[in-house]
């Protein structure tokens, strides 16, 4: 007869899960450096502090499961379960897909790029974004994330943030920017903060290249039946298609957009 008293050992059993959770951790940790840009082996091990065999097992597994995929002399990128999985995680967002015909509409009727940005602790985090028809390309994707303070679609949520906190939200996408563009550093705190509290009273917000050189920004924010502001909406375009009047007329269309959907969520004026 087999000993079974290891088996039912609760010690041995936690440290079986605890080694499991572990392996789990470093499969994501894996994807997430993947995902950042690091797709060779080398430098994969090194930013994991993991043994390149290990690392070499790990991709191999994940290029067959199709998590990942390899391209010879080139490296590692992410596969097409991964490419199915975000999809779906899009698509059981019931923002995105309430929000999707309006800001396709905003898109339309605009020509110019719009996004859809969620609060990620300091920072706006993109959920969907529609490219502008005019030809004009931003840095900007879907699970992209950039300080609150300097985006049109950040400004948008700083909306639903006390004042209290605005400084602090400015301070950090200060020293997030770029050491060599001006952008936010050009705007001192007391101009912006009486920005702000104009963006407050109207309800939607501008960004003028405190973010990107050459883009302008207009955002409203989106609430849910609660008051709360939980999304927000930004049409974006090169500074040359953004004339402060033109500015001024598509603060009313895109604070709109963000009302209809709000009213989706539940949301009454």
């Amino acid at each position: 007869m087999h000993d079974t008293a290891d088996q039912d050992d609760p010690v041995t059993t936690e440290k079986r899960q605890g080694a499991g959770t572990q392996t789990l951790l470093r499969g994501l940790a894996l994807l997430e450096c993947v995902a950042a840009g690091t797709n060779e082996v080398k430098g994969i091990a090194a930013r994991l502090n993991t043994p390149r065999s290990t690392v070499h097992r790990m991709l191999n597994s994940l290029v067959a499961e199709g998590y990942l995929h390899h391209v010879p002399y080139k490296g590692y990128l992410l596969g097409p379960k991964l490419i199915q999985l975000g999809m779906k995680a899009l698509e059981q967002r019931p923002l995105v897909a309430l929000a999707r015909p309006y800001i396709e509409a905003l898109a339309q009727r605009t020509g110019d790029t719009v996004h859809l940005g969620v609060v990620d602790g300091n920072d706006v985090f993109y959920l969907d974004k529609i490219s502008s028809t005019r030809g004009l390309e931003m840095r900007s994707r879907v699970g992209h994330r950039m300080p609150m303070a300097s985006t049109g679609v950040g400004k948008a949520l700083m909306l639903g943030e006390p004042p209290s906190r605005w400084h602090e939200l400015y301070s950090n996408a200060k020293k997030a920017g770029p050491a060599d563009r001006e952008g936010l550093r050009s705007i001192p705190w007391p101009k912006y903060e009486k920005q702000m509290a104009e963006y407050l009273r109207r309800d939607w917000v501008f960004d003028l290249e405190e973010n990107e050189i050459g883009v302008r920004c207009v955002g409203a924010p989106v609430r849910d039946i609660s008051n709360k502001v939980v999304a927000a909406v930004s049409v974006a375009s090169a500074s040359h298609y953004m004339s402060d009047d033109r500015m001024a007329e598509l603060g009313p269309i895109v604070r709109a957009t963000a009302y209809a959907i709000s009213k989706e969520l539940g949301w009454t004026r």
